[in-house]
């Protein structure tokens, strides 16, 4: 399936139009390959994708899937749940869609997601859960909480599908969908018009089909260029972080991984494991709750009181753990963070990035995990371990990047890259060489 950026190439060469590729996309969309994936599409945006200028703009009128946790002009935004159906409409796009407006993408429609983005599972009782389409088989878990994100990327219903990442929202699902995923540092995106979890950690991102795509998505998203280095392999020195990210793998992940780790050292890059102990840490830091469930319970406190009984069940229970915390408890927690942030950081100097499985386990089983009491003490282990690697980089204020690292014919693993706060660039431009060494792998 092509990129965003080899399709656009093609239309610059007159081979089709952005009008036909916004059509295909939405026949997708609206197909059973993207079941419950779209809470609702936009056939009307056919205009936008056949606007004049638009190929000349860098997304070229092609489709973008918006989670519906973002402020569209003219829509509700429910965030996934059946407690906000009936608001307001949004007055005004938010900044993020107002930017992939400007960069000439036209919307596909508006993805599902876990109810108010608080699990990596991506189950939605309300509207669905979209069935992640690795595994044609068995209905698998697509993650979440940008779970129709994932499904519209990797059905090819959108290039871009953005979304959001609060402990791995946007890494996850493109790890178990077998895309690409990059969590940026929070404050080079702006959050406004977009429902949040945890004021603290959201961040506003994007899957894509490629590195070079996130690249592109990134550059709009944040307003800024991308400066890339595009130095050799042989030039990069990475780190492996022993402690707890390669703990619990499963055989495929596993696999996965070192065939990766052997690929980039035959391509001549530095791989050295650390301890990296500090990781250990963040249990006593968090011990008394962490970001999002106090400040989500802070934004949904009066919600819950008015309309708590529609709320999926488990969400409401990690919503409702941050009643609990105290504010000198809260506090702590804002600067136990930022000394861990600083030693986490003096560990990591010297070293391109850190690599790590994104997820230590491959897509579970709808059915194991669907909604019912029998099967919650299945999905909260299940989401404790898919959120596991990828949240420590939330409370690291870093960037990571998800790259599959599978090989054809087995199931979607990501490898992850990973830094600390402002080291987007570095990680962007790793990921490039990255991802082509890693190319012979997954072709097989």
């Amino acid at each position: 399936m092509d990129d965003l950026i080899a399709t656009r190439e093609q239309l610059g060469s007159g081979r089709g139009s952005a009008s036909e590729a916004f059509a295909q996309a939405l026949a997708i969309a609206r197909s059973t390959a993207c079941d419950h994936a779209f809470i609702r599409t936009f056939p009307d945006e056919a205009a936008a994708a056949a606007r004049p200028g638009v190929d000349r703009l860098p997304l070229a009128g092609l489709p973008v899937s918006i989670k519906d946790l973002f402020d569209v002009a003219g829509q509700v935004t429910a965030a996934g749940s059946a407690v906000l159906a009936d608001a307001p409409p949004a007055t005004a796009d938010c900044t993020a869609v107002a930017r992939l407006r400007a960069a000439g993408a036209s919307l596909v429609g508006r993805t599902n997601m876990t109810e108010f983005a608080f699990s990596g599972v991506g189950i939605n009782p309300h509207h669905g859960t979209p069935v992640n389409p690795a595994d044609p088989a068995t209905a698998r878990i697509p993650g979440g909480s940008s779970s129709g994100a994932a499904v519209s990327v990797a059905t090819g219903a959108a290039f871009v599908g953005l979304g959001s990442d609060t402990g791995g929202s946007i890494r996850i699902p493109a790890a178990l969908c077998g895309i690409v995923g990059f969590k940026n540092t929070a404050r080079l995106t702006p959050a406004d018009g977009a429902l949040p979890l945890s004021t603290t950690l959201d961040t506003v991102c994007a899957m894509t089909r490629s590195v070079r795509d996130a690249v592109l998505a990134h550059e709009i998203l944040s307003a800024r260029t991308v400066a890339l280095e595009r130095k050799p392999l042989a030039q990069r020195r990475f780190a492996v972080a022993r402690t707890q990210m390669l703990d619990g793998m499963d055989v495929n992940v596993a696999q996965a991984f070192e065939a990766a780790l052997r690929a980039l050292r035959n391509a001549g890059a530095r791989v050295e494991e650390i301890e990296l102990a500090e990781i250990h840490d963040l249990g006593t830091i968090q011990a008394t709750g962490g970001f999002s469930a106090a400040e989500s319970y802070a934004w949904h406190r009066t919600l819950l009181q008015q309309r708590g009984d529609g709320y999926d069940p488990r969400v409401r229970t990690r919503i409702e753990r941050g009643a609990g915390m105290r504010a000198w408890e809260y506090l702590d927690l804002v600067r136990h963070r930022a000394e861990w942030i600083a030693r986490v950081e003096a560990a990591l100097q010297g070293f391109d990035a850190v690599l790590s499985p994104t997820t230590p386990i491959v897509a579970p089983p709808i059915a194991d995990l669907a909604p019912g009491a029998e099967r919650d003490e299945a999905f909260f282990r299940s989401n404790a371990l898919l959120l596991r690697n990828t949240s420590v980089v939330n409370m690291l204020d870093g960037c990571a990047l998800s790259l599959p690292c599978h090989a054809p014919g087995s199931l979607p693993v990501g490898l992850m890259l990973w830094h600390g706060p402002l080291r987007d660039d570095t990680v962007l431009d790793v990921g490039l060489a990255v991802e082509a060494a890693l190319q012979p792998l997954r072709q097989g």
